[in-house]
């Protein structure tokens, strides 16, 4: 078995707030993983300790076969994540002076050491790919929401990374610009991108993931095949949790 995150009893806090925990998780290189529950259920920290962005408290957390040390040891390793794990967020975080080519090409000559004119071609390869290639002299300003944060996944594929995370990629948007970024989440999800998404989405939870994990108070409290868990759900909190996000 191929695995590129296990985690290990993880526990993070903020504070005196225990935010994760004993998590134990394993994600296979090609799956696709969707994690749900309740604003405040820990499930973007949980995404957010597998690149580092935070740093978590005790237990074991490898990441394409480098160990990441709690309280943000082990610098070396993850310098060497960070160039495998592309991360797309809820806002964009696009360079609002730059244009839409200079914004992706920064990750393939900062991460990569890509020349200019490889750079170059490898951003505007990835707009194309991502549906909006004719955007690519405009700046983020000049384009929608959802042109934006295709952008920003185009920025992170720029990267070449063999793990994708997504932190709630659509919540900011317009409810007609979802579509759009779903789409291309779709089909990442089938050219065979190993990613984990914490989403609301549910329609798309329930066609796109391998596996469905639900999140409730900073535990793991369920997880399986979509059908298994949006369906059969074993858990009275997914079954709760469930109840209220499919009835809207």
């Amino acid at each position: 078995m191929s695995y590129i995150v296990e985690i290990n009893q993880l526990n993070k806090y903020f504070g005196q707030h225990h935010v994760l925990k004993d998590i134990d998780l394993q994600v296979e290189t090609g799956e696709v993983v969707v994690i749900i529950g309740a604003s405040g259920s820990g499930k973007s920290t949980l995404i957010r300790c597998i690149n580092g962005l935070e740093e978590y408290n005790s237990g074991q957390l490898v990441v394409d076969e480098r160990s990441l040390a709690p309280h943000g040891g082990n610098q070396k390793a993850l310098n060497s994540i960070r160039k495998e794990v592309g991360m797309v967020f809820q806002q964009f975080n696009l360079f609002p002076h730059l244009s839409v080519r200079r914004n992706i090409m920064l990750a393939p000559m900062k991460v990569r050491n890509s020349n200019k004119d490889d750079a170059t071609d490898t951003a505007d390869r990835l707009l194309d790919r991502v549906g909006i290639g004719n955007q690519a002299d405009k700046f983020p300003g000049q384009l929608s929401g959802g042109q934006q944060q295709r952008v920003a996944i185009a920025r992170a594929l720029a990267m070449e990374p063999r793990l994708m995370l997504f932190d709630e990629p659509t919540s900011a948007l317009d409810p007609e610009m979802v579509g759009e970024v779903l789409d291309v989440m779709r089909e990442l999800a089938r050219e065979g991108m190993t990613m984990m998404v914490v989403t609301h989405e549910m329609g798309f939870a329930r066609e796109v993931a391998d596996r469905v994990i639900y999140i409730h108070e900073g535990r793991i409290v369920e997880q399986g095949p979509p059908d298994q868990v949006f369906d059969n759900p074993q858990n009275e909190r997914t079954q709760a949790f469930l109840s209220r996000v499919l009835s809207h």
